[in-house]
């Protein structure tokens, strides 16, 4: 059985938290991450603040890209 990505279930808070406990964004996270903000019209400051972090860890090494 093949697990189905439905974009309006995840959540960005989900997102960046799975993406923080592994310290890895892999190419399903990428793609999860472009869709569910490409479905959003805008941005809450809290969600704005969680990117930006992202953001940071990726910058200083603190995440990894890929699998």
């Amino acid at each position: 059985m093949t697990a189905e990505f439905f974009p309006t279930q995840v959540t960005i808070e989900d997102l960046v938290a799975q993406i923080f406990v592994s310290r890895r964004i892999t190419p399903v996270n990428q793609y999860q991450l472009q869709t569910v903000l490409l479905t959003k019209d805008w941005l809450d400051e809290e969600e704005q603040t969680m990117l930006n972090r992202l953001f940071y860890g990726v910058r200083h090494g603190l995440l990894k890209l890929g699998e």
